[in-house]
């Protein structure tokens, strides 16, 4: 099983199709089958995870010479958000090309945000490992150029907190709540994870080393994610 159609839209040949195999492969695959199976993405993920953080990293760094280290980590954060992985992973239609147990595949696998945003960092892993540095910063480069084009575009030093209020008070009275929702770490190096809710459901996430700076990079998920949001169904009508 070579996956053309999918190698054909990502516009990477795999030389080593055990590879691109590997990353499509759930977890749940395994369960199912018991020992007998350990052949899934979970490890890829872990690697893909870290090759995409270098990339954007030396990305962002590049684009931004003058922005303190702050701001990169926010605006890092914030392409390697999970709605923004799921995001990509819906252009190349992951979720189509993944291989699910039978139990995942009828909960709705497919079109689960944490199966696609792991498959994508699965897909990049498998992508370094076959090709090297030079191949996954040209996949990188390829499948993010609207969000970086988007973040050109808006320049970081906006107030992500204060223009997501005003947007969404556009449509209703009821503005953003953020919820610090995990803290880990000593007390000199602490990790903080949070989300933003509105009207009772969850709009963004984010983390960072304050909770200021989680709250902040939950609002930029927020506002990448704000045209699907406002328009789904039982969203208020704006004013």
């Amino acid at each position: 099983m070579h996956f053309q159609k999918l190698q054909k839209i990502i516009g990477y040949e795999f030389k080593n199709h055990e590879l691109l195999l590997e990353a499509l492969t759930h977890p749940s695959i395994a369960h199912e089958r018991g020992s007998e199976c350990n052949h899934h993405n979970q490890r890829l993920e872990f690697l893909g995870d870290a090759v995409l953080q270098l990339v954007l990293t030396d990305r962002i760094f590049k684009l931004y010479p003058d922005l303190p280290e702050g701001k990169l980590t926010q605006i890092r954060a914030h392409l390697a958000n999970r709605h923004t992985l799921y995001k990509r992973a819906q252009a190349i239609d992951l979720g189509g090309h993944l291989m699910l147990g039978k139990g995942e595949e009828a909960s709705g696998g497919r079109e689960r945000l944490s199966n696609l945003a792991d498959a994508y960092e699965a897909l990049l892993g498998a992508v370094y490992l076959d090709g090297g540095l030079r191949a996954v910063r040209k996949f990188v480069f390829a499948q993010f150029a609207e969000e970086f084009q988007n973040i050109k575009q808006t320049t970081p030093r906006q107030n992500p907190k204060g223009r997501l209020q005003e947007l969404l008070q556009a449509h209703s009275p009821n503005g953003p709540v953020y919820r610090v929702v995990h803290e880990s770490g000593p007390d000199h190096s602490k990790y903080f994870e949070a989300v933003v809710e509105w009207e009772g459901r969850e709009i963004g996430r984010g983390n960072g080393s304050s909770k200021k700076q989680a709250e902040t990079v939950a609002a930029e998920a927020a506002l990448a994610s704000l045209p699907e949001i406002t328009a789904q169904p039982g969203a208020p009508a704006p004013h």
